[in-house]
């Protein structure tokens, strides 16, 4: 059985994945944690998403994981597109989980160059709660916020400048039908970060694919219902 690969998203790490310790059942997972962020905040972050890509398939054959299934997280959800693309053969089941084809946003709330001069200003612990907020449908709110926050206050103001320029150039519309994969999409309903119509391109522009919305959830519902998202991802790859 092929372990489970979690890619965290900007601002995240492998203890955001804490809630799907149960998933660890009959099969390994692997939490990474990207250059620049989470554990790996130390190390410098990286400058594109091809690099990650490029990055997770190297780090994943020196743990010794030639082949794996993949599940990506927003930005990770890119990186997971890009491994796909690299290392085709290695990935089994994949599972793109609020994320997008692209890295800009169609009506994005605020062009990428003025999030890094908020960055910039407010400095980066800042940064990290008030991102952090909107993954949560009622925001500072919700109970799994704290612990959240925390994860993403670990990235320093460099690799939030990384982590936003690497999203800012990436395009990967034209790949998407070279994903043969069995995929699975997971969306919340509310997410306000990656919105349907984004979600709606992933689903046509892959062609083995399925749809999971969850309601009342934004954008980290694999915290905010925490049984239900394992138990969507267990099923999947349970077929």
């Amino acid at each position: 059985m092929n372990a489970l690969v979690f890619v965290h998203g900007f601002m995240g790490g492998s203890a955001q994945w804490a809630l799907q310790a149960p998933l660890a059942k009959g099969r390994e997972v692997v939490a990474l944690d990207l250059p620049g962020f989470g554990l790996r905040a130390h190390e410098p972050a990286l400058a594109s998403i091809a690099d990650y890509g490029a990055w997770v398939l190297a780090e994943l054959a020196r743990l010794g994981h030639a082949q794996f299934d993949l599940l990506g997280h927003s930005m990770g959800g890119m990186i997971a597109q890009e491994v796909a693309r690299q290392g085709p053969a290695r990935v089994g089941r994949l599972i793109l989980y609020g994320t997008g084809p692209v890295g800009v946003l169609p009506g994005r709330f605020e062009p990428i160059d003025t999030s890094i001069a908020r960055a910039q200003a407010d400095g980066p612990q800042a940064t990290a709660r008030r991102i952090s907020a909107t993954w949560f449908l009622h925001g500072e709110a919700a109970a799994q916020y704290p612990a959240c926050a925390r994860v993403a206050e670990c990235a320093g103001l460099a690799a939030q400048v990384a982590g936003l320029r690497a999203m800012q150039g990436w395009n990967g519309e034209a790949a998407l039908p070279m994903i043969c994969h069995p995929t699975l999409l997971i969306w919340g309903d509310q997410d306000r970060t990656y919105p349907w119509a984004q979600v709606q391109a992933l689903w046509q522009g892959i062609g083995n694919c399925q749809l999971a919305v969850v309601p009342g959830c934004a954008h980290a519902v694999h915290m905010e219902w925490p049984d239900l998202f394992n138990q969507i991802v267990a099923g999947f790859l349970a077929r």
